[in-house]
């Protein structure tokens, strides 16, 4: 896949499709291949963008703490979009990737024709997960990321399920370890002190689709607010989908995806 120039680093990139772009986020411990399974889909009538964020999957992972903000990853897929000139996108944020998306569109409205915001949040959820998260970082700089694979591994509810399922999970764990240490722990720990931007979603205004899992837990409270605080935005509930509705449910993520798409196209041909 190419690299681009980007703030000092070369991210890793892909693009498929003619027509207008769609621009994919992926999250936290995640990359580009996260979108395999809407690549096929999205490519028949858009030019689809994806990255790996610096210190993920196939780009360049640097080393420092301040290295790794949403700011700074929001300027990266900036500086990508302006390489490839790309004046004006759909951009599709996951969980992390929709905080930096959330961050571009607010930096940069020119840029941004429609937001998609995936199991993502305004606000930083708190609670139980926070802690969970303190420890796996602790274990992260103690032991290394394949402890924390085996960690979260130990303490997922589908543990069996997924163990039931060798290639998958291996699939999962190699994608997994193509974070850095360094990205693991720094992200971490910008998301958590990175304050809230509730009272700047006013300022969103362009057709907005909200799309959360049915169960996952900790964001249906946060994607609610992301509806409630952007104006006119839609709100989908993908039944059977936890944090990954694109991996998990494809079919039923990529029906909701297209149709939103669909129905900005429509709106920009007729000039609403």
């Amino acid at each position: 896949m190419p690299r681009a120039p980007v703030n000092g680093i070369e991210v890793n990139y892909r693009e498929k499709g003619e027509g207008y772009p769609v621009f994919l986020l992926h999250g936290y411990t995640g990359n580009l291949r996260n979108w395999a399974l809407q690549v096929p889909v999205l490519s028949r009538e858009y030019r689809m963008v994806s990255l790996d964020h610096r210190g993920h999957g196939d780009s360049d992972k640097p080393t420092r703490p301040e290295d790794y903000s949403l700011e700074l990853m929001a300027e990266d897929a900036n500086a990508l979009l302006e390489h490839l000139g790309i004046e004006e996108c759909y951009l599709v944020g996951h969980s992390m990737g929709g905080a930096i998306a959330q961050t571009l569109v607010l930096a940069h409205p020119e840029k941004v024709r429609a937001l998609v915001l995936m199991d993502t949040w305004s606000e930083v959820p708190r609670g139980r997960s926070i802690e969970e998260r303190a420890h796996l970082l602790e274990i992260a700089e103690e032991e290394g990321l394949p402890a924390v694979f085996e960690e979260q591994l130990r303490a997922n509810p589908m543990a069996e399920q997924l163990r039931a399922q060798p290639l998958l999970l291996e699939t999962w764990r190699q994608q997994f370890l193509m974070t850095s240490p360094e990205a693991y722990i720094y992200c971490a720990r910008a998301i958590g002190s990175t304050p809230s931007w509730r009272d700047q979603l006013h300022r969103i205004s362009v057709p907005t689709l909200v799309v959360c899992g049915e169960d996952d837990e900790p964001f249906l409270e946060p994607c609610r607010q992301l509806h409630e605080g952007i104006s006119g935005s839609e709100l989908a509930m993908i039944a059977g989908a936890a944090h990954t509705p694109q991996i998990e449910k494809p079919a039923e993520f990529n029906h909701t995806l297209t149709g939103f798409l669909a129905g900005v196209q429509q709106g920009a041909a007729a000039g609403g």
